[in-house]
């Protein structure tokens, strides 16, 4: 009897926290359609909270918060957003999508692709 409780208990709790995961997410695309791009960056903290167990929603987290930098005109936060999602999730969808947003910044002009760093020697 006390496995069964057990067992419903650690279930339940899962539940909600995937209950919770799903609502907070849901609350960050609802502000963002509506350009409140403050409270779905709010939301996406708290979804991202809710998450750590797991990964597999960090990208699709990390694209929405980076769309939303771009929304702020936060460029350079939106670029290091989106590469983050390639260089962490190269072969999934977010990362493909990411890629799109990078070239649409760099065409935009508010990204340049990176560069290598060049030496200078110091003069005396």
């Amino acid at each position: 009897m006390r496995t069964l409780i057990l067992m419903l208990t650690l279930t339940s709790l899962f539940g909600c926290s995937r209950m919770a995961l799903d609502r907070h997410l849901d609350e960050a695309y609802r502000h963002y359609d509506q350009g409140d791009c403050d409270q779905a960056l709010l939301d996406l903290s708290r979804a991202e909270r809710n998450s750590r167990s797991r990964r597999y929603i960090q990208p699709e987290i990390s694209l929405l918060r980076g769309q939303c930098l771009e929304r702020q005109n936060l460029f350079v936060d939106a670029a290091q957003t989106y590469e983050f999602i390639v260089n962490r999730y190269p072969s999934s969808e977010y990362a493909f999508r990411a890629r799109a947003r990078l070239e649409t910044l760099r065409q935009l002009g508010h990204h340049r692709a990176a560069e290598p760093a060049k030496a200078t020697p110091a003069s005396l």
